[in-house]
């Protein structure tokens, strides 16, 4: 499979674990079936970027698929969650917004000729590739997002399985969890937000560069040639 199809993967498995979810009708091992294709998407992550460099197929297409892929499956599960009442609703708005927003500033990069990772990212400082495109950084945030779907999926198995009677304190419990696991994620994701957002902002200000103000010169002067014929 190539990264892109990896990707593409990633998006059909979150669209089936929801569907899961929302037509298991209580069953236990529908549940756990949309649980294991979570770990999938979100596993799945790193095995498409992995084997484009393995396989030198990284193009920026792809890193910019990979990122799209990546907005999918954050929004479509916490959504889902949030309509089940189990997140609340500004949670799926937060991360709709920050991806929009970081993914605008990479979009003004790569007009000067910046991506958003790799050789040529946008990012400078030593603080911004640790905390965005390093590694670790991106690995601790797809661990702790998997994490935190799983949590969310156990607690709505265990609210929505017949076979699991809970007591009012259990519940409260498990929703404590919950809370601290989302707002882990949602604190995480925003610390990754802002080299995005910091070193981003120098691009508004950048001319075009030398060649592109050229070629649209020349083509100024090309649509002016007529004219100036004529008026001759």
């Amino acid at each position: 499979m190539t990264p892109n199809q990896i990707t593409s993967a990633r998006v059909v498995a979150a669209f089936a674990a929801v569907g899961l979810f929302l037509w298991a009708g209580g069953s236990v091992a529908a549940d756990l079936g949309a649980l294991a294709l979570i770990v999938s998407a979100i596993a799945l992550d790193g095995l498409d970027g992995y084997l484009a460099r393995r396989k030198n197929l990284a193009t920026a297409l792809g890193a910019q698929f990979d990122i799209l892929g990546d907005r999918i499956v954050e929004n479509l599960l916490f959504t889902f969650f949030a309509t089940g009442g189990l997140v609340t609703v500004w949670v799926p708005v937060f991360f709709f917004a920050r991806g929009t927003i970081t993914d605008f500033f990479r979009g003004v990069a790569a007009r000067s000729g910046r991506s958003g990772f790799g050789k040529n990212s946008m990012l400078e400082t030593w603080w911004g590739c640790a905390l965005v495109a390093s590694r670790p950084s991106r690995a601790a945030y797809a661990a702790l997002k998997c994490v935190c779907f799983c949590y969310l999926g156990i607690e709505w198995t265990l609210a929505h399985a017949y076979v699991f009677q809970l007591t009012t304190r259990a519940t409260a419990w498990i929703a404590l969890g919950s809370r601290v696991l989302v707002g882990t994620t949602v604190a995480f994701c925003f610390i990754r937000a802002i080299p995005v957002l910091w070193e981003g902002r120098r691009f508004f200000s950048l001319r075009p560069s030398a060649p592109r103000a050229a070629s649209r010169l020349a083509r100024r002067a090309a649509a002016h040639a007529p004219i100036a014929e004529a008026a001759r």
